[in-house]
């Protein structure tokens, strides 16, 4: 294990001792017996309590539950799928089977095209620099009170939510003040990146990258700060190859990549997946979106172009 590696665990070690210290996180398939009945996807000890991670297969939307042994009925994933295979989430696992090819912009990018609008997407890859807190004020300027909470798919870094305390807090504030309503997406723990290096080999497939911490560590660092991690992964730099990408459907996640990367002057269309930077990284991204909600300010006020929900958007496609 790299040094670099070794201070990052202990950080997070450190942290979730202050905060109630996490620990026997693992991978743990299986389903509710209470109705109606969702999937486990994890369970942990926390607080002296067995939580686990679920997932409604309806509406594709996760929480957090603290459950006795009596209250979990333990499956295979092969049985747990089959068992929900009518389900939007088993069908939206099975249709991103079949985009683990691509080597960048794997998974998927787009969702119902009816829709009159997008969902917007904003990364928080590992930055020194602040949150850009005024795309969000621009959003709540823009968008309300024709939608409130406004909703907002963040993927987030366990190395930007170390160094960005403030700036967490600050979106977890909108979120309390019923400003956004926010699907936290997992965008690796260290979001690894070597300018020297090709693709092929660059980002999650740089050597010796560990992928089940990369998952899982930033699951912890996410719940230990409060957030309830989705099913969705983005991989960083929307890099991956076949391989990977399989790695994280076993993990019950369903990786999203982006038809509409502002910032490379990728328009957006109905049920676009749009793509911006709020680390600091990206002004160029940042001025386009702010500019493109100007633009649409009177479709927005008659409710002809609007963000959606995520979860909602892809469990409503599959409808």
């Amino acid at each position: 294990m790299s040094r670099f590696l070794r201070v990052s665990c202990l950080f997070v070690l450190i942290s979730f001792t202050a905060f109630g210290q996490i620990t026997k996180y693992r991978v743990y398939f299986g389903k509710t017996r209470a109705q109606p009945q969702q999937l486990v996807l994890r369970q942990w000890q926390q607080n002296r309590q067995t939580r686990y991670l679920l997932v409604n297969p309806e509406t594709l939307k996760t929480s957090v539950a603290s459950l006795s042994a009596n209250d979990i009925q333990t499956l295979p994933w092969s049985q747990l799928t089959q068992a929900f295979q009518k389900t939007p989430y088993v069908r939206a696992l099975q249709a991103e089977q079949q985009r683990d090819q691509h080597l960048q912009d794997a998974g998927l990018e787009r969702t119902d095209t009816t829709e009159r609008g997008f969902s917007l997407t904003i990364d928080l890859c590992p930055s020194t620099k602040p949150l850009t807190r005024s795309v969000f004020e621009q959003l709540i300027r823009a968008f309300e009170p024709e939608e409130k909470p406004i909703p907002v798919t963040i993927t987030i870094t366990g190395l930007w939510m170390e160094k960005h305390q403030d700036d967490l807090a600050y979106l977890k504030d909108l979120v309390s003040r019923g400003e956004l309503a926010i699907t936290w997406v997992n965008h690796s723990y260290h979001h690894r990146f070597n300018p020297r290096l090709p693709l092929p080999v660059n980002f999650l497939l740089e050597a010796n990258t560990n992928i089940d911490d990369e998952v899982l560590l930033n699951e912890q660092a996410m719940l230990q700060n409060g957030l309830v991690p989705s099913i969705f992964f983005r991989f960083p730099g929307l890099v991956s190859d076949k391989a990977v990408f399989d790695k994280i459907l076993d993990f019950g996640l369903l990786p999203i990549g982006s038809d509409a990367w502002l910032a490379k002057n990728q328009q957006p269309k109905q049920g676009s997946l749009v793509l911006i930077h709020a680390n600091g990284n990206e002004p160029l991204g940042i001025t386009d979106f702010i500019n493109l909600i100007r633009q649409k300010s009177a479709a927005i006020e008659n409710k002809t172009w609007l963000l959606y929900d995520l979860p909602t958007s892809l469990s409503k496609e599959d409808r």
